[in-house]
């Protein structure tokens, strides 16, 4: 079974880098009335980005942003069955602190918090508030995140903490009260040094990719690289959903976002991600894209899923029959005009739907 899941808009106007789609801020509201309508279709998660700064253009792209972990703990008392994923980064967190604060929105939403690990690679966001290691942190992010997570979990598990690393010293540390549910960990980590930080410490592997063979390739990577840790996390498919009435509604919606290109912030985008200068992990690989097709609004240079529901349907039931694939997660033109038409017209469409049990008060 599969549970689908919304990438919630913490960034002005979501992943469409254009003057011409839906415009809007982030906002509490705005994601609260998301993911209520999500839980209403019974989607089985929500996570939240983290972003320090935003890649400019004439529609200051991503320039405002709210923060995921105090959305998360927000959103969790008006919630009942949904699970809430934040996002952090080590360079921005102690790994203890981060351990309080999840074991207490574990407490407000009834076992229904996890966190997405990010390493940080975002050189231009953290050097602006002096949390830049330096260059070389492009080489060593995972073995910084791994100490990081290594504290977290076992701040978790027994309350009590003594680790002497490269990056991180904690000496009898009390971590109290444990949280009472078990807390678990996404990450999205592309080169064979993420897979292996996933195999090591992470339940889920998000970005596995957006179609089938780019799911199946990606699995079968991560199976290799957890089968010298015994353990088995599962992958979290992505799609950009464009819904119409018909695929060319829905195409016609494509080809004036195209128009409306912003190429300020692709230009913006394609900056940020040039600026990691390792070759074998995502940066490098949206980096050529967005390179290639300037002229692409959409996040990353990605092709959204385009049509209308019996396509949008045909598509994710693919997706969701590939082996290992846990979950998908879901970004729209319009969020709320998005959900609702998911709900309503494409749900009734799918296979394989895993449903949240609703969490006791």
């Amino acid at each position: 079974m599969v549970s689908y899941g919304v990438f919630l808009p913490v960034g002005n106007n979501g992943w469409i880098l254009s003057e011409t789609s839906p415009q809007y801020m982030p906002s509490y509201d705005l994601n609260r009335e998301i993911v209520q309508r999500a839980e209403k279709y019974s989607f089985g998660f929500a996570l939240a980005m983290l972003k320090y700064r935003g890649f400019g253009g004439t529609t200051q792209h991503w320039d405002y942003t709210i923060d995921p972990f105090t959305l998360m703990a927000a959103l969790a008392p008006v919630t009942q069955s949904i699970k809430l994923y934040a996002t952090i980064s080590p360079l921005t967190y102690h790994p203890v602190v981060a351990a309080k604060m999840a074991a207490m929105v574990d407490d407000v939403s009834n076992g229904r918090f996890g966190l997405n690990l990010v390493a940080g690679w975002n050189r231009s966001e953290y050097a602006q508030m002096g949390a830049w290691p330096g260059d070389d942190y492009y080489g060593y992010r995972y073995d910084y995140l791994s100490e990081f997570t290594h504290i977290l979990r076992e701040s978790w598990a027994e309350g009590r903490v003594n680790f002497a690393g490269e990056h991180f010293t904690v000496e009898d540390c009390e971590v109290l009260p444990k949280p009472t549910n078990s807390i678990d960990i996404i990450s999205a980590g592309a080169s064979p040094r993420g897979r292996r930080f996933i195999a090591e410490y992470a339940d889920f592997h998000f970005g596995a990719g957006a179609t089938p063979e780019q799911v199946e390739a990606s699995h079968a990577s991560l199976m290799e690289a957890s089968a010298v840790t015994g353990r088995n996390p599962q992958s979290f498919a992505s799609s950009m959903l464009i819904i119409g009435d018909t695929d060319a509604d829905a195409a016609r919606k494509v080809e004036h976002y195209a128009k409306g290109a912003d190429a300020g912030a692709l230009e913006g985008m394609y900056r940020e991600y040039s600026n990691d200068t390792s070759t074998d992990g995502s940066s490098a690989s949206i980096a050529q894209k967005v390179a290639e097709a300037k002229s692409n609004p959409f996040y990353g240079g990605g092709a959204p899923v385009v049509g209308s529901p019996q396509t949008i349907a045909n598509h994710l039931n693919r997706l969701a029959a590939v082996s290992g694939t846990a979950g998908i997660m879901l970004t729209f033109d319009d969020f709320i005009d998005g959900i609702e038409r998911f709900g309503t017209e494409v749900m009734p469409l799918l296979d394989h739907i895993d449903t949240p049990a609703v969490a006791a008060a």
